[in-house]
C-alpha cells in the first residue's frame, strides 16, 4: 500500500514539471514588452576649463544604453543603467543623442542638448615695473584664475604684434623713446571669451648711473687725485666755477660712492683755486665716465698756467661707466705742449654741446708702480672679506651669469648640498659690521624660483658654539630666475656686539641637493662695509670651463685666504677660463709670468696665452705657453715664457686651459687652483 502510494507521487510531481516547461515556452509576454521610457540624461560640466562632462543616461525598461556625443566622436559602447561616460568637449553647444535598449532588443532614442562654456579667465593681476637697470625697459607679469597664457601689446608705434606671456614668466620690453604708453594685456583661458587689462604706464629712462664706477686699485703713493672718494682730493679746489656756462652741477651718491653730475653740459671747468698742481711725475691721467644719452660725447682739457689746454675726446657708451687712461704725453707732446707741473684747471666740453648730461668720478693723475710693469700683476685673489661655508653649503665668487637686472661682473655664488637642513655659508670681515649707519640690509638675490627663503644673521669672532649671533632674518623671493632686490630689518640688533661674520642660509630645514634648484646668487649687499664681490678683474670661462674665486682648500704651502679656481666640465676639449684684466698687460717689464698652481696629479698641463680686448674671432693672441705640474696635491709655481711676444698689442686677456685638447669631466680630477700670478 505504501510503494502504490509513494508512486502516486511521483507521477503527481513528474505531472506538474512537464506543466511548468510547458509555460516557459510561451514567449507571447516579451512581445508585450513595449520600448524603454522616459530616456533622457543627467549631464555634468566640470568648472575647470577643462570640458571633461559626465553623461548619465536615464530610463524606464532599460536594459543598457548608448550615447553619441554630437561633436563627430564615435557612439559609446554599450553601459548599463546607472553608469556614465566622462567626455571631453571643445567650447560649444551639442546634441547627444541617449538610445536605450530594452530587453526585447526595442530602442527609444532621445537628443540631450549638451552645452559646454568655459570660463573667462578671472581676478587678473598685472604687474608693470620699469627696469631697476635697463633703461626705457618695462617688465610685465600677470596672474589671473583660469588662464592659460597672456597677450601682451605694448602699444608702441609700428609695433602692433602682441608677445606671448607665459604663466609664472616676465617679458621684458626695450622701449625706443621714454614716455606715456598704452599697455594691453589680454588673458586667454579655454573659453572663447577673454579678459582684460588696460593701463596708461610711464616709461622712463635711466638718468644716472645705478651702481657705482670702478673702485680704483691704486696705491695712493702713485696717484694725485682730483675727484675720487678712494683717495684725498685737493683743497681748495671749486668743482663748479662760474665761468659763464649754462652747464648745471649736483654731487650724487650711489651705492654710497660720491658722483659728480655735469647736466645738459655745454663746457664746464674745475678750478684748483690758484693752488697749482705739481704733476710732472705722473704718467697717466684716468677718469670715469657715465652718460644715459646716446651719440653724446665729450672732451677733456687739463690746463696749465698759460693758460694752455689740450682736448681728449672721450667717446662715451650709454649707461655704462667708460674707463679712460690718457698718457699723460698725449698732452705734453701737444701744440702747445702743456706743463704739468704746473696745472692750474680742467675743462670738460659736451660733444654736441649741450645734448647731454655726464656723471664723472675717479679723475686723478698716476703713475706706474717702482721697477716697470703697470701695477696689475702680481695679480693675487685676495678680498676685503674671506668666504666660508658649512655643513653641505658651497660658498664661491663667479663671473655674473645673467647681468639682465645687474650688470656687475662678479657675485657671489651660494649653493646647498644634501649636507644638513641648515648647511649654509658665511663671509668674515676683518673689521665689524658697522649698525650705527642702520640696521636695514639690502641684498640682490637671484633665485631659480619663487618663494625660496634666504636668511641672514651676524655672529660675532667667537668659534662655535660659543658664538653670539643676530636675530635670524628671513626674505622670501617673489620672482624666479631674474634678479630682485630682498629686505633684512634688524632693528634692535645689539650695537655693543660685534659682529665681524655674515651667515647666509637658503630653505633653512630642508636639505638641499646641490642642483640648479639649489643655487642662487647674491650681490651688493649693503651692509657697512658693503659687500659688492667686485675684484680688480673681471672672470669668465668658455666652452665647458667654470671659473671662481674660492677660499683656499690647501694653506700648506700657500697661505693665501682666497684663491682662482678652474674647473674643466665636459664640453669641448679646450674648455678654459679667461681674465680680464683692467689694463693691458705691460710686457716692458718682464716677459716671464709665474703662478702658484695646485693641482690633483703630476702632469697636468696647464696653457697661459694673452689676448686683445677684439671679439672673437677676430682676436689676436700671444703664443700659447704650457707649463707642466710635478706635484699632486700640493701647491707648486709654475713658469711660462713669453719672450719675444709682440709689445705693440694692447693684450687684456689672460686665458688658461688645462689640458688642451683632453675633454674634462668636471671632477676632483679636472679641478685646479691658482694664485699669485707674477710677472717677472
Amino acid at each position: 500500500m505504501k510503494i502504490l502510494k509513494y508512486t502516486f507521487q511521483l507521477c503527481l510531481m513528474a505531472l506538474i514539471i512537464i506543466s511548468c516547461s510547458q509555460d516557459d515556452d510561451n514567449t507571447d509576454y516579451v512581445n508585450g514588452i513595449t520600448a524603454p521610457t522616459n530616456v533622457s540624461a543627467s549631464v555634468s560640466i566640470t568648472q575647470d576649463n577643462t570640458g571633461v562632462v559626465t553623461i548619465t543616461p536615464l530610463g524606464e525598461g532599460v536594459v543598457n544604453f548608448t550615447i553619441g556625443f554630437g561633436d563627430g566622436s564615435p557612439v559609446s559602447d554599450k553601459i548599463k543603467p546607472g553608469e556614465g561616460l566622462e567626455h571631453i568637449y571643445e567650447e560649444g553647444s551639442y546634441e547627444a543623442t541617449i538610445t536605450a535598449y530594452g530587453l526585447n532588443g526595442l530602442s527609444t532614442t532621445v537628443t540631450q542638448p549638451v552645452v559646454v562654456s568655459f570660463k573667462a579667465p578671472e581676478n587678473l593681476v598685472v604687474t608693470i615695473e620699469n627696469d631697476a637697470a635697463i633703461s626705457k625697459q618695462v617688465n610685465v607679469s600677470a596672474t589671473a584664475d583660469y588662464a592659460t597664457s597672456f597677450e601682451v601689446y605694448f602699444g608702441e608705434a609700428g609695433n602692433d604684434d602682441p608677445v606671448i606671456l607665459n604663466l609664472e614668466e616676465t617679458i621684458s620690453y626695450q622701449y625706443q623713446e621714454a614716455g606715456i604708453y598704452t599697455i594691453r594685456v589680454v588673458a586667454m583661458s579655454a573659453a572663447i571669451e577673454t579678459t582684460e587689462y588696460t593701463e596708461e604706464f610711464e616709461v622712463t629712462a635711466i638718468l644716472q648711473p645705478i651702481a657705482a664706477s670702478p673702485t680704483p686699485f691704486r696705491p695712493s703713493s702713485d696717484v694725485i687725485s682730483i675727484y675720487s672718494d678712494a683717495y684725498t682730493n685737493p683743497d681748495p679746489i671749486d668743482y663748479y666755477p662760474n665761468w659763464g656756462q649754462t652747464t648745471t652741477y649736483t654731487q650724487i651718491e650711489v651705492e654710497g660712492n660720491n658722483i659728480i653730475q655735469y647736466g645738459d653740459l655745454t663746457y664746464q671747468g674745475i678750478d684748483f683755486n690758484t693752488v697749482a698742481i705739481d704733476a710732472s711725475g705722473m704718467e697717466f691721467l684716468h677718469v670715469d665716465i657715465w652718460t644715459a644719452d646716446d651719440n653724446f660725447d665729450a672732451k677733456i682739457s687739463p690746463i696749465s698756467s698759460g693758460p694752455n689746454e689740450t682736448a681728449y675726446d672721450l667717446e662715451l657708451v650709454a649707461n655704462q661707466w667708460t674707463s679712460f687712461d690718457i698718457p699723460i704725453s698725449f698732452f705734453t707732446d701737444a701744440n702747445p705742449a702743456l706743463d704739468f707741473s704746473d696745472i692750474i684747471q680742467f675743462k670738460f666740453d659736451g660733444v654736441p654741446s649741450g645734448e647731454g648730461s655726464i656723471f664723472v668720478d675717479n679723475l686723478y693723475f698716476y703713475k706706474l708702480p717702482a721697477g716697470g710693469g703697470n701695477g696689475i700683476f702680481p695679480l693675487t685673489f685676495e678680498t676685503g672679506y674671506t668666504l666660508d661655508q658649512f655643513d653641505g653649503g658651497a660658498t664661491s665668487v663667479i663671473a655674473n651669469p645673467d647681468t639682465n637686472g645687474n650688470d656687475t661682473a662678479n657675485v657671489l655664488q651660494l649653493v646647498k648640498g644634501g649636507g644638513q637642513p641648515w648647511a649654509g655659508s658665511k663671509v668674515t670681515i676683518p673689521t665689524p659690521f658697522d649698525f650705527s649707519t642702520g640696521t636695514t640690509v639690502t641684498a640682490k638675490v637671484w633665485s631659480p624660483r619663487a618663494g625660496l627663503n634666504l636668511l641672514m644673521k651676524f655672529e660675532d669672532n667667537v668659534p662655535w658654539p660659543d658664538v653670539t649671533a643676530s636675530a635670524e632674518i628671513t626674505a622670501t623671493t617673489t620672482v624666479a630666475n631674474q634678479w630682485e632686490t630682498l629686505t633684512f630689518d634688524f632693528s634692535g640688533i645689539d650695537m655693543g656686539i660685534q659682529f665681524y661674520n655674515m651667515v647666509l642660509i637658503m630653505d633653512n630645514g630642508t636639505q638641499g641637493d646641490g642642483t640648479a634648484n639649489y643655487t642662487i646668487y647674491v650681490d651688493d649687499i649693503s651692509s657697512n662695509p658693503m659687500l659688492d664681490f667686485e675684484p680688480e678683474f673681471t672672470l669668465d670661462q668658455f666652452d665647458g670651463g667654470d671659473t671662481s674665486v674660492i677660499t683656499n682648500p690647501d694653506t700648506n704651502g700657500n697661505d693665501s685666504a682666497s684663491v682662482l679656481q678652474l674647473i674643466k666640465g665636459a664640453g669641448q676639449p679646450w674648455a678654459g677660463s679667461k681674465i680680464t684684466l683692467p689694463l693691458a698687460v705691460d710686457f716692458s717689464a718682464g716677459t716671464t709670468i709665474t703662478a702658484k698652481v695646485w693641482s690633483p696629479r703630476a702632469g697636468l698641463n696647464l696653457l697661459m696665452k694673452f689676448e686683445d680686448d677684439v671679439p672673437w674671432p677676430d682676436v689676436t693672441a700671444t703664443a700659447e705657453i704650457t707649463a707642466t705640474t710635478t706635484l699632486a696635491n700640493q701647491w707648486e709655481t709654475l713658469t711660462f715664457d713669453f719672450a719675444g711676444v709682440d709689445m705693440a698689442i694692447n693684450f687684456y686677456n689672460m686665458v688658461l686651459i688645462m689640458d688642451n685638447g683632453t675633454q674634462g669631466d668636471g671632477t676632483a680630477n679636472y679641478t685646479i687652483y691658482v694664485d699669485d700670478i707674477a710677472q717677472n
